[in-house]
């Protein structure tokens, strides 16, 4: 398992400077936390896995995990990141970005999954890490209803991806599963 440290510097580079000021809801009232705790949580996800999914391209993997947020909630390009990081990370990239022009969250999400099917397993892989690390304690303002609906979501990915990482997609399950304490109170 290798990766261009070169490359990976640059992304993270580029990654902090875009996603600079960007912060989201903690667990407790008020909390707030920068979004790149987010980047490199997923990143980790995808470094641990490696060590147990053998014949993969670390650095695309890597890649994908650290630019994975940019297109879709930054002004960084797919055009950009192909410049940069070649053509396979930029579409990796956005298969794992929505589709705003869709009419449903449910849509653009479907949309999303298919996309990442098209690609290497190494972007799966991202997606997995994602919402492994999504699905920590929810933002304190979310209600059961969404909490329930971000499990469905969870779900989804799962059944979908699971080809791409046994040891991701048993972390994911038991994710889900831990998440339960969140809803109804619990």
């Amino acid at each position: 398992m290798t990766w261009n440290i070169e490359q990976i510097s640059k992304a993270w580079q580029l990654a902090t400077a875009h996603h600079d000021g960007q912060k989201y809801g903690g667990a407790r009232e008020g909390e707030q936390i920068e979004y790149l705790n987010h980047i490199g949580s997923v990143m980790l996800e995808v470094m641990n896995a490696l060590q147990y999914e053998k014949g993969l391209d670390a650095n695309l993997a890597l890649l994908c995990a650290i630019l994975h947020d940019t297109v879709e909630d930054t002004t960084l390009r797919k055009e950009d990141i192909e410049v940069e990081f070649g053509g396979a990370v930029a579409a990796g990239v956005a298969a794992l970005s929505k589709d705003d022009t869709l009419p449903t969250k449910e849509a653009k999400m479907r949309d999303s999954l298919n996309r990442i099917i098209e690609r290497p397993r190494e972007v799966a892989l991202v997606k997995l890490a994602d919402r492994i690390c999504n699905l920590s304690a929810p933002p304190y303002y979310w209600d059961d209803a969404k909490k329930i609906k971000y499990k469905e979501e969870a779900l989804t990915i799962l059944a979908a991806l699971a080809y791409a990482s046994n040891y991701l997609a048993n972390r994911l399950e038991a994710k889900i599963k831990a998440y339960e304490q969140f809803i109804g109170g619990r």
